[in-house]
């Protein structure tokens, strides 16, 4: 049974990325991209995550699932970080969605080294692959270079995936991006 669960569970991280992967194209994202203005970006953020982590390790998977709920919607553009009324973050498939305060501790640990530099959404990003790997999964370079977004309004996470949507209904979401049913993988009660 745990065998199962864990070839379930690489299956989805494995779809998960490729998703983000192929939301961020076009972006001009690059492994590297903070390599002379930041170089120590991806070390802050991962001793960020793993301290949060050691505290509480439930909050890997909820980081991991907010960057999916973030690229699914506008992609990789933090703008579920965007705080007001009637944005993202307020949404109702968004309302169990936690971690936030692991990213607000990175971005500020990474502003005090580097003001003005990396965007939250390189930062929710090389969190969310931290979160994969401290919770023994692979590691993988992340490219960095996202924008963030300025939009973030509640009706867009309408269309996130839901446990409650047909298989037709969720090829019909991912395809609305450019996947298809191949980077669909659906987990089910094991």
């Amino acid at each position: 049974m745990e065998g199962n669960y864990s070839k379930n569970k690489f299956f989805l991280v494995l779809a998960l990325l490729n998703m983000a992967a192929t939301l961020v194209k076009g972006q001009g994202t690059r492994v590297g991209f903070y390599s002379t203005s930041c170089p120590l970006v991806e070390s802050i953020v991962s001793s960020t995550v793993q301290s949060h982590l050691q505290s509480d390790p439930s909050l890997g998977p909820a980081i991991l699932r907010m960057h999916f709920h973030d690229c699914f919607v506008y992609g990789c553009d933090a703008s579920i970080l965007i705080n007001g009324p009637d944005t993202e973050k307020t949404a109702p498939p968004n309302l169990g969605v936690r971690g936030y305060e692991v990213i607000d501790d990175a971005k500020a640990q990474v502003e005090a080294t580097c003001p003005g530099v990396v965007s939250c959404a390189d930062i929710l990003a090389v969190a969310a692959r931290d979160a994969v790997f401290l919770a023994k999964g692979q590691k993988w370079d992340v490219a960095t270079g996202r924008r963030d977004g300025k939009v973030s309004l509640a009706s867009d996470a309408d269309n996130l995936p839901a446990f409650t949507n047909s298989i037709e209904e969720l090829k019909r979401k991912f395809a609305a991006f450019g996947l298809n049913a191949r980077d669909l993988v659906i987990v089910g009660k094991l």
